[in-house]
């Protein structure tokens, strides 16, 4: 499909796009509503309070995301 195409004719289009290209008042909502369930998989590297408290959170580095993520260790589901 053309860049040339008119307006009326992209109703109803399947269409790609990137999810970088989304704007949306929210956009962790996007990520949450399609992977909130899919699980990762990292190292923890650090834990509050020594992970003594019990609203203890793990900082967890994950191979392929640049940023390391904050969870709370009641919400970690295991070890493998």
């Amino acid at each position: 499909m053309g860049s040339k195409v008119r307006g009326m004719d992209w109703i109803n289009q399947r269409v790609h796009f990137k999810i970088r290209d989304v704007y949306h008042p929210d956009p962790i909502k996007i990520m949450t509503d399609l992977h909130g369930h899919d699980l990762l998989t990292g190292k923890i590297i650090d834990l509050s309070d020594r992970g003594m408290q019990k609203n203890a959170f793990a900082v967890i580095e994950v191979e392929g995301i640049q940023d390391l993520l904050v969870v709370p260790l009641e919400r970690i589901l295991g070890a493998i």
